[in-house]
């Protein structure tokens, strides 16, 4: 995709949820070639080196991740390859050719045990290789010696490919219940909301011609809080307004808590992420997750 004038964007993990996003939300910033995991082994080094030195960008924004988080216990190497040693990879070849980054990360650095939201400066303290992973990705990209923002947001979901909310929707229709977690807060995001931000803010920052000022960690996540329980419970309830659901008998949906649905990797009960950081630096703020799920239902129709 070309714009003339624009900057040349290289784009990782093109075929996932916010990856898909991006290509679409990029595009009005100048020509974007965007990757997928058969242009790009990420898993290799040379083959990270020579996709960036052939595209030569003036950005990376890397939307690629090992995001499987149970399994990432069993796999710690492989969640470690891609989560960390990658992102320094791209780094260090961000940096031959000139080019600032962009990268995403997770509510999962944090343990949850904090009552109120998190701030960028709070201690991070993982639970889960897949936390641990991402924290790694972080502190590469830190030391990287180029222009950087790393981006945390969480509980993320759209209208295709694997994701809670699609999930929910989809068992409600086949069971007659549904048993959710309710003590885990935070806030969906939709991926459409953070790449449109992502565009946002990159135009920003390079009429600040990437201020390495700037960089640093920002938190990015949808307003407003709820539990699983509460986004499965509002997600259901809007696919039951639907025209197409007249008739369709949904699950019950019953509130449980953590310790009755145990998984190999622990999860933060609190993921709520405080935003203002992002909003002052770069008027950047995302709606309301509600708005965006009603969004979603309705465009699922």
């Amino acid at each position: 995709m070309k714009h003339a004038g624009g900057l040349r964007i290289l784009v990782t993990g093109r075929d996932g949820q916010v990856g898909r996003e991006l290509t679409h939300s990029l595009a009005k910033l100048g020509e974007v070639t965007a990757t997928g995991r058969d242009e790009l082994d990420l898993t290799s080094d040379f083959e990270i080196g020579d996709v960036v030195h052939e595209v030569r960008p003036q950005l990376i924004v890397n939307a690629a991740a090992y995001t499987a988080v149970d399994k990432a216990e069993s796999e710690p190497d492989f969640a470690h390859r891609i989560n960390a040693e990658a992102v320094a990879t791209l780094a260090a070849e961000a940096k031959a050719v000139g080019a600032a980054m962009i990268h995403y990360s997770t509510d999962y650095v944090f343990d949850g045990s904090k009552e109120t939201p998190y701030v960028e400066s709070d201690r991070a303290h993982p639970l889960s290789v897949y936390g641990k992973s991402k924290l790694d990705g972080e502190k590469a990209l830190a030391v990287a010696g180029i222009p950087y923002l790393v981006l945390r947001t969480s509980w993320v979901y759209g209208g295709e490919g694997k994701n809670f909310l699609l999930t929910i929707l989809r068992l409600a229709e086949e069971r007659t219940e549904l048993r959710i977690v309710n003590d885990q807060i935070g806030a969906p995001t939709w991926s459409r909301d953070i790449a449109q931000a992502t565009a946002s803010i990159a135009e920003r920052w390079r009429h600040g011609k990437f201020s390495a000022e700037k960089s640093g960690v920002y938190h990015m996540t949808a307003a407003g809080r709820t539990s699983w329980y509460g986004f499965a419970e509002e997600a259901v309830r809007l696919r039951t307004m639907s025209s197409t659901a007249k008739g369709t008998k949904f699950a019950r949906l019953a509130p449980i808590p953590s310790a009755d649905y145990p998984t190999p990797a622990e999860r933060p009960k609190n993921s709520q992420l405080d935003c203002a950081k992002l909003a002052r630096e770069f008027d950047c703020r995302l709606p309301d997750w509600k708005i965006s799920a009603a969004a979603v239902v309705r465009a699922l129709e």
